[in-house]
């Protein structure tokens, strides 16, 4: 018999309890940093160095975390149902919590590619420094979907939602777009649950569960729900 599919959107709040700071927090990490000072292409322009600088110390702040019981918990899903991460976070806490077919949104922090030919990725894990070339002779940036572009893989998170039989959203606000446009893809048919410490303003139904908890115990009372 076929498994059911689980698509799940994850956001910051999930990687939070590894203790990676969140978009939105008062005690973010984008706090005492302008977005468009190390986010735009604009910033990219204008001082490469600093978004450099700025991706460098994610980066490491990346590879000092460990996935928490909320990653695990989406990949022990794994064993009763296909399951489909999709993901807004850059942080490699979803692989090495197991979980084995996950979509990057916005990009990766452990990957690079030339400024010029998006095609050009590679695998980096100490920093990227300026003079750092790809195959085609341009400059490296990190491999992060910036403000202001685009976000190639939402057409296929998008389909995913007429190809699924639960949909789950865990730790994130819900402004971030187009990723929140996940929600309003979603067929009114569909079961849906979002999980967070603060449950984001949505329009309630019959078909929507809210679970007002922490990524960790929201991820295990999902299980509990849907688990035979």
């Amino acid at each position: 018999m076929n498994k059911k599919h689980i698509v799940v959107l994850t956001g910051a709040g999930i990687s939070a309890e590894s203790g990676l700071k969140t978009f939105r927090d008062g005690d973010g990490l984008w706090n005492g940093y302008n977005v468009y000072d190390v986010a735009t292409p604009g910033a990219w322009k204008k001082d490469p160095q600093r978004v450099l600088d700025f991706y460098n110390d994610r980066r490491r702040d990346v590879a000092a975390a460990k996935p928490n019981a909320a990653h695990f918990g989406l990949a022990a899903l794994e064993k009763d149902f296909d399951v489909t991460i999709v993901t807004q976070n850059i942080d490699d806490l979803h692989e090495r919590g197991g979980s084995t077919n996950i979509i990057h949104l916005h990009g990766e922090i452990f990957k690079m590619r030339s400024e010029v030919d998006e095609e050009l990725v590679y695998e980096i894990h100490g920093d990227i420094k300026l003079g750092d070339k790809a195959a085609d002779g341009a400059q490296l940036r990190p491999y992060i979907v910036w403000f202001e572009e685009p976000v190639p893989m939402i057409e296929k998170a998008v389909a995913l939602m007429y190809d699924c039989d639960y949909f789950v959203v865990v730790g994130t606000s819900l402004q971030v777009y187009p990723a929140a446009s996940l929600l309003h893809y979603a067929p009114p048919y569909l079961p849906k649950f979002i999980i967070d410490k603060k449950l984001p303003a949505v329009q309630r139904s019959s078909t929507l569960t809210m679970i007002e908890k922490p990524a960790t115990e929201g991820v295990a009372y999902l299980q509990k729900l849907l688990v035979p």
